[in-house]
């Protein structure tokens, strides 16, 4: 449950559903097919199964269990994906598309939630599905919405926190040129400085975003249109570049994920690593951490002061073609409720999407990461909201992984991007 991710972070973290029918405005579909199904089954009752990638802090298995105990008649089995987003994505997409009635909700990552509402693949939840989500972060809510209509519900939100070695570096970097500054200690100790997540997926266009973001850039206008070939948003990219050609940002860390990232980071390899919030429980209690006692959580570094974090996450939603649509709500509200959101963050590190648990004193005296949570929350900035995503993400991924290898020049790599986004969005 992390953006793998994607995101996923968060990690996370990182829940579905509906098929082809035309979808317009708050409509829950086309004629026949899956409107006809989504209206028949609201009231319906029985089994249901989840959707979700790898459970890396075990949070979903205690919650079926309590949600079985209590409910005999309408088990919950899981069905677990792997811990890589671009494959999560796939899995549903192609079960969607056969109108599986099988994948009843599912974890969705919060980048998809345009993609799969346009194509009529998730249940509107108005009217009689409709949720109360007035406790949860505006930020999250804004998430599982498209064209004015909730579609998922927010269960584990996410975003960007710097990691780093409380032992060798007492004061976190509040800026990037600092962070870059203190490298040195890095190589006098013989391990890498900062890793984020570089390889060819999702994550790099999580970390590309924020490094663009951070300089004053941005990946997309407010009507969807690229706006990569800038001088502010060449200068983040640059920022990557520069510092992976100097050997900032270790060779290795090209083909990083979360989870590599997080091992490195464990095992004492990185004096710096960029990662989603799932890694504070992990860092703390895995047998094989060797910083338990040794790391801190700050912001991440930008150009004056805090950087800006993507967006991550990931919400619940409820297939069209569940024939069980009555359980699958109130699977989806007792999953999304404050007592749930307390388990996920104790239990795994994933942020919270009620509001009051920031406030929470026991909470926060278990993880005192919260309040700088909050603020990258508040503050991120979402990754671009249209139906074309996939092609999108890929536009950046391809030309960001091109630049960081030394393929392409920076201005040559963010003009492709700039064409390709805008090829894809059309």
């Amino acid at each position: 449950m992390r953006n793998s991710k994607s995101i996923a972070p968060l990690a996370v973290v990182s829940v579905l559903a509906l098929a082809l029918a035309a979808c317009s405005g708050g409509s829950s579909g086309g004629s026949g097919g899956a409107a006809g199904d989504a209206a028949s089954n609201l009231t319906d009752r029985g089994p249901i199964t989840y959707v979700q990638g790898k459970d890396n802090s075990n949070v979903v298995r205690p919650q079926l269990d309590k949600w079985n105990a209590a409910h005999p008649d309408e088990k919950v089995t899981f069905k677990e994906q792997s811990d890589n987003a671009d494959q999560q994505h796939d899995d549903l997409v192609q079960n969607f598309q056969a109108k599986n009635a099988s994948y009843d909700v599912a974890s969705v990552d919060v980048i998809w939630t345009a993609e799969f509402a346009a194509k009529s693949w998730l249940q509107p939840l108005k009217d009689k599905m409709a949720v109360d989500t007035s406790k949860m972060l505006p930020a999250t809510v804004k998430t599982g919405t498209y064209k004015d209509t909730l579609y998922a519900v927010p269960q584990a939100s996410d975003g960007g926190l710097l990691y780093y070695r409380k032992d060798l570096v007492p004061t976190p970097p509040k800026t990037w040129d600092e962070m870059m500054g203190m490298c040195s200690i890095a190589k006098d100790k013989g391990i890498g400085c900062y890793a984020g997540q570089f390889a060819k997926y999702e994550g790099l266009t999580v970390n590309v975003s924020e490094a663009i973001n951070t300089a004053g850039g941005t990946v997309v206008d407010k009507d969807g249109k690229p706006t990569v070939n800038t001088d502010q948003a060449k200068a983040g990219m640059n920022n990557l570049v520069k510092a992976y050609k100097d050997g900032n940002i270790p060779k290795e860390a090209i083909t990083f994920q979360e989870e590599q990232g997080r091992q490195a980071f464990e095992g004492g390899n990185l004096l710096f690593m960029r990662n989603w919030p799932y890694v504070y429980n992990l860092a703390k209690t895995d047998g094989t951490s060797t910083v338990k006692d040794t790391f801190g959580v700050a912001p991440l570094p930008g150009k004056d002061g805090p950087g800006a974090s993507s967006l991550g996450g990931h919400n619940m939603a409820i297939s069209a073609y569940s024939k069980h649509k009555a359980t699958a709500l109130d699977f989806v509200n007792f999953m999304t409720s404050e007592e749930s959101g307390k388990f996920y963050a104790t239990q795994g590190s994933l942020a919270p999407v009620m509001a009051s648990l920031y406030t929470d004193p026991d909470l926060v005296k278990q993880l005192p990461y919260l309040p700088v949570l909050k603020t990258s929350i508040e503050n991120a900035v979402p990754r671009p909201v249209t139906p074309f995503y996939p092609a999108v993400t890929k536009a950046i991924q391809d030309n960001a992984y091109a630049a960081l290898k030394g393929e392409k020049s920076v201005d040559q790599a963010m003009s492709d991007m700039q064409t390709a986004i805008s090829s894809a969005s059309s």
